[in-house]
Order: structure tokens, then C-alpha cells, then sequence
């Protein structure tokens, strides 16, 4: 039986459990032995001063900066939101610091992939001014005021170094959230992109390096003195190199033959021979080659059945073993004559070849096709909010093609944490309504105002989350039209949460009246907020889906929710007033039927979520509430 308070857990704790998990040695009552480590490492650990990176001013504190959990919470806003109770798209309004914080828990190694068009550090503008004492009351300053945000301008002497403190810890959780073949890019000028690939190549290492794209973003070029920009740039990283090809295949087939052969030459000998005909019997049998006739391209027909006239060919021995064909009888019959053939040798033999896949068919470096350009994305906007009222943004084909590249898997979640007009909200459900997908999109940007001259204000937009949200909504709406029936299942909604401080008072004792303190501290919750906003701290300091399945029921006159169909229960009402014992009973009664209606039995690892105020001190009604909640196999209660 468990009762514990809930708390931020300190990413620090997470990367020990790690550390401990490769060298369990070093790690003794949760501290690191760091003698011990180096001792592990021998003569592999290197001075400082002598290691290539990128150094600055502030760098230490940017670094620590990830490693420090949020003091904040995210506020749910049905109000602002489209089809709340059945979308699993996020839209967050806030500094993404603090947000992807807060989002650490619960979609650590989830984000399939994220995609990322940060301020280009031009010095025209808004650069996040962090503040790592402030935190949460420096964003709430910021965000009161009504003009628009300072500029990070070149007269500024740090002006290198604000934007490296920017960047360097937001792509630090970053990389955390992605999944182990999960790929990050990140759009980017001049301006920056030597900077962004040192600090890119020391966060996601230079191994996992996968390209530099080259995008002509504006064929024209922009006047910017000196030389007409007409490109930006496009850096891939993938989390975890696994020899990832990103193939941008739309049709899902190989290239026909062509002049030059439309063949990889795989010799049979070369094959891997752990594979042989005594391990693997239904990988051994002979093909057929038709010797009369060869095609244009110097090849010729095969068969899996004995034709008159035809040679039989059997898969040639390597290194004293016999070696097999790659594939099984029925996958080699499909593909007779349409991906393998028969290649005549110097020598007078055959050799079985397949074809590969053509170069056209995988992301190039350069991209100068109309779906790079700003213009089509400009004009895409326009048509969507029926005005211009955002300057150069993404297209959606685009983000579309590093969503085929990246996310092609049909469930992909994707990250966008500096969102803009979101794009790439827009990009994920057309993307879904092309192919019947059923990926997530997280949508994260800061409430940054809007300039009271500009075409956006004008039209009744006070921030750049007002923009986006309302080009969801157009966009959606768009999509699902054109669709038609085809399109009704389309998921073109998203729920809003907003960052605000945390629901629980921090403590701040008065040192002259310390009793006063303490009575005041009786009641820890913020005066206010809502059980939906205490249940959302919950979930994200515990690691749930905030998209998570959700049922609510009343029970002794209080709300609950069910979470994850019976793996978590909530009630965050703040005063229980002696309805525990049937309170208790009843989350027991419920979870009992929904773990009958998915087959299985009751199972330990259920945790049950309150609010610790609402048993108002009384330890006697607390007891009554964990044990009732035990006699019926539920052993976890945490609380707020």
C-alpha cells in the first residue's frame, strides 16, 4: 500500500537511472560515484580545453537550464478547442522551454518526428529572452505586456550567444522526446546555420548527422545586400543512427529499367552465409534461365518451374557453405521478371540480380521544385484566412515531404515547438487525408503579440496562437469538405492547453510570522482552478498521454475520471467531506468492470489520483480511503 505525494521529477534522476543501468557500480544511494566512473573509462576521458566544440558565454547555465524541471502546469481550454472529447492533437500556448518540460514525461521517446523553423537570429526578430531564475513569472510578464516583444538586435553584444541560450537546451529535450529512429529538422539562414550545426552535432551527435538540405525558398531572390538570398537551409539529425534511408517513394515501386541497367549487381557469394541450405531449406531451390532470348538491357527472363530449353541455375556456394536466395518461393514468383532477373557473366554463368531503388526516388540535397517555395505557402495562407496576415510562411507541401520522408508510419506523432501559423498542424492532416493516416500533430508557440500595425491585428488577431489556431480550424474544416464521406473519420481537431504557473502553491514562508505561513500553506492548491486543471498537472507529472482515453462518472457526489480504460482513476474534487469509504467503493467497483470488459483481471498497478486537501488533514479519513481502496487490489494512491 502506497500514499505519495506527487512532485516534478528532476530530469537529472532520469539520466542517473540511465547511467545506472550501463555502469551500476557507480551509482550508490542515488549518487554518482564520479572516481568510480572515470576509473571505468581508463585513459578515454579528455581534458576540457582540449575537445573541439563550441564554446560561450552562459553555455553551462543553458545546458543545466534542460536538466531543471518546470514549476509550471498546463491550463486545458475546451472553449478554444474543436472536437475536445475525441481529438488527439495538441495545440500549446507558451514558452516551449517550459512546455516541452512540462511534456518531458509523458512523451519522452514518442515524438516520431519534429520539425522546426526557429527565429533565424536576423536581428529583426523576437529572440526568448531567458531568464533561468524567473521562469514561469517571467513568461507571464512578457506575455501581460501589450506591445510586441524586443528584438534581438545586431547592436546587442550577445547577440550569438542569446540565440545559442535559446536553442541549445529546447534541443536537448528535444532529442529526448524523439523515438530511437526518430528524425528532428530544423529550417534555418546563414545567419546561424554554423553555430546551429556545432551545437546539432554535440546534442545529437555528429554520427547521426544525416544531411544538409539546400531549399530554394524564393527563386527571385530576397535583397539583403550584398548577394541575392534565394535559399535557406534544412539540417536532419536522426536520434539514434540505424542506417536510416529516407526514401520519398509516392507510388510505392521501383523505377522501371533504364539504359545504365536498373540493377544493384548482388552476387549471390556475397550474401550474408549465416543463412545456408541447412538452417534455411525453403530458401535453396533453383531458378531457370531463359538463354535464347535477352532483353534491351542485356537480361534475361527467369522461372520457378523447369521450362524445356531453359538452364537451371541453383544459388552458388560461398566459402565452402551453400549459400540461398534472400527470399522465400512466393515472394521470388511475385516478383519473376518484374524486380529479379537473370545477368549473363563474363565467365558464362548467371547471376540472379534485383533492382534498387533509383536515386529520384530518395530526398535529394537540393530542393528547388515550386513545394519549397514561400510564395506557395504565402498564397496557401491567404487562401485559407481569406487575407495575408503572416509573413513567409512554411509550405505545406513541404512539411508534407519531411513527413513522407520521416513519419510515413501511419501513427507518427509530430512535434512542432516553435509553430508559427502552424504550418505543420496544416501539413499533418492533409497528409492524413492523402493517405488514411491517423498521425498526432503537438503544435507549441509562444502568445507573442501581434504588431498593432500589422495586417493580422488589423484583422482581429492580438497574437500569433490566435493565428494558428484559427488556420486549424479553416484548414480542417477545408480538408474534411474536399474529402467528402472519404474524409468524416479525418481528425482535424485539437485540444488547447495554455502554460501557467502550477496549481500548487509554492512555498513561501514568511520568516517573521512562520505560523501564519503554515496556516496559509493548509490549503497548498491555488485558489481557482479547476479539477480539469489540477487533473492535467497530474497527468503530466505522471507520465499520461494528455490525449489519453477518458471516461467520467459520479461517484458519492464527486467527479472521477477513468483514464487508459481502468489503469488510472482521479478525483481532484478539494473536499471529500466523509464520502471516502463509498468514494473508495466506488472507483473499486469501476475498475472491477472495466478490467471484466477487456478480459482481464484486476491488476495491482492501478493508481488512484486525489487531491491531498481534500481529506482537510484528517489522516484518520485518509487511512480509510487507501485501505477500502487495498481490500480491492488498488494499492497505489498518489496525490496532489
Amino acid at each position: 500500500m502506497s500514499y505519495d505525494r506527487l512532485s516534478p521529477e528532476s530530469p537529472i534522476d532520469t539520466n542517473i537511472d540511465r547511467l545506472a543501468k550501463v555502469f551500476p557500480s557507480v551509482v550508490r544511494e542515488g549518487k554518482v560515484d564520479f572516481d568510480a566512473l572515470r576509473q571505468l573509462l581508463g585513459d578515454d576521458i579528455g581534458e576540457p580545453h582540449e575537445l573541439y566544440g563550441l564554446n560561450w558565454k552562459g553555455k553551462a547555465q543553458a545546458r543545466r537550464a534542460a536538466l531543471t524541471p518546470s514549476l509550471g502546469t498546463l491550463r486545458p481550454c475546451p472553449e478554444e478547442s474543436v472536437d475536445w472529447d475525441s481529438t488527439k492533437n495538441l495545440y500549446i500556448e507558451g514558452d516551449n522551454l517550459e512546455v516541452l518540460k512540462l511534456l518531458q514525461k509523458s512523451y519522452s521517446g514518442k515524438v516520431k518526428m519534429i520539425y522546426i523553423d526557429p527565429p533565424y537570429n536576423t536581428g529583426k526578430e523576437f529572440v526568448y529572452p531567458d531568464d533561468y531564475q524567473m521562469g514561469i513569472e517571467h513568461y507571464k510578464k512578457l506575455t501581460e505586456q501589450e506591445e510586441t516583444f524586443p528584438r534581438n538586435v545586431e547592436s546587442n553584444g550577445k547577440f550569438h550567444t542569446d540565440w545559442l541560450n535559446m536553442m541549445y537546451p529546447r534541443l536537448a529535450i528535444a532529442r529526448d522526446l524523439l523515438t530511437d529512429d526518430g528524425v528532428i529538422f530544423i529550417s534555418i539562414d546563414d545567419n546561424e546555420s554554423d553555430n546551429l550545426k556545432k551545437i546539432c552535432n554535440e546534442i545529437f551527435g555528429e554520427s547521426n548527422f544525416i544531411g544538409q538540405i539546400t531549399v530554394v525558398s524564393n527563386p527571385r531572390g530576397r535583397d539583403y545586400g550584398g548577394i541575392a538570398r534565394m535559399h535557406d537551409y534544412l539540417f536532419v539529425y536522426i536520434k539514434k543512427h540505424n542506417n536510416i534511408s529516407l526514401i520519398r517513394d509516392e507510388n510505392g515501386e521501383f523505377s522501371l529499367f533504364d539504359d545504365l541497367g536498373g540493377f544493384e549487381l548482388r552476387e549471390l557469394r556475397n550474401r550474408n552465409i549465416k543463412f545456408n541450405k541447412d538452417n534455411r531449406p525453403n530458401l535453396f531451390y533453383p531458378f531457370y534461365v531463359n538463354i535464347k532470348e535477352i532483353d534491351k538491357n542485356g537480361l534475361h527472363d527467369i522461372s520457378l518451374d523447369p521450362v524445356d530449353g531453359w538452364l537451371e541455375l541453383w544459388p552458388l556456394e560461398s566459402q565452402g557453405i551453400n549459400t540461398v536466395w534472400r527470399w522465400g518461393k512466393s515472394k521470388a514468383k511475385e516478383n519473376l521478371n518484374i524486380n529479379i532477373k537473370a545477368k549473363p557473366m563474363r565467365s558464362g554463368s548467371f547471376m540472379i540480380v534485383e533492382k534498387y531503388r533509383e536515386a529520384k526516388k530518395m530526398a535529394r540535397s537540393v530542393w528547388w521544385d515550386k513545394d519549397s517555395n514561400t510564395e506557395k505557402g504565402t498564397l496557401l495562407l491567404k487562401e485559407v484566412m481569406n487575407e495575408k496576415i503572416f509573413d513567409y510562411p512554411k509550405p505545406v507541401e513541404m512539411i508534407m515531404r519531411t513527413c513522407e520522408m520521416a513519419a510515413s508510419e501511419e501513427d507518427s506523432l509530430i512535434l512542432d515547438m516553435f509553430s508559427g501559423s502552424a504550418t505543420t498542424a496544416h501539413a499533418v492532416m492533409k497528409f492524413n487525408a492523402e493517405d488514411g493516416g491517423n498521425r498526432r500533430f503537438i503544435m507549441v508557440q509562444l502568445p507573442e503579440p501581434c504588431d498593432k500595425k500589422s495586417e493580422a491585428y488589423k484583422a482581429g488577431y492580438k497574437n500569433i496562437c490566435e493565428i494558428g489556431k484559427e488556420r486549424i480550424r479553416r484548414a480542417g474544416k477545408k480538408l474534411k469538405e474536399e474529402a467528402g464521406l472519404i474524409g468524416q473519420g479525418l481528425d482535424t481537431g485539437f485540444r488547447v492547453y495554455k502554460l501557467d504557473s502550477s496549481n500548487v502553491k509554492p512555498w513561501d514562508p514568511d520568516a517573521e510570522d512562520l505560523g501564519a505561513s503554515l496556516d496559509l500553506f493548509s490549503e497548498h492548491l491555488v485558489e481557482g482552478r479547476t479539477s480539469d486543471d489540477l487533473l492535467t498537472e497530474v497527468m503530466l507529472k505522471s507520465g499520461i498521454d494528455l490525449c489519453e482515453e477518458m471516461e467520467t462518472r459520479e461517484i458519492a457526489g464527486h467527479r472521477v475520471y477513468s483514464l487508459g480504460y481502468g489503469q488510472f482513476y482521479a478525483c481532484m474534487d478539494r473536499d471529500l467531506s466523509g464520502a471516502e469509504g463509498e468514494l473508495a467503493l466506488g472507483i473499486a467497483a469501476w475498475h472491477a468492470e472495466e478490467c471484466a470488459a477487456v478480459g482481464g483481471e484486476q491488476q495491482d498497478t492501478c493508481t488512484v489520483f486525489v487531491a491531498d486537501e481534500a481529506f482537510a488533514g484528517r489522516d484518520d479519513a485518509k487511512m480509510n480511503f487507501v485501505s477500502t481502496l487495498q481490500q480491492y487490489g488498488i494499492c497505489n494512491v498518489k496525490a496532489l
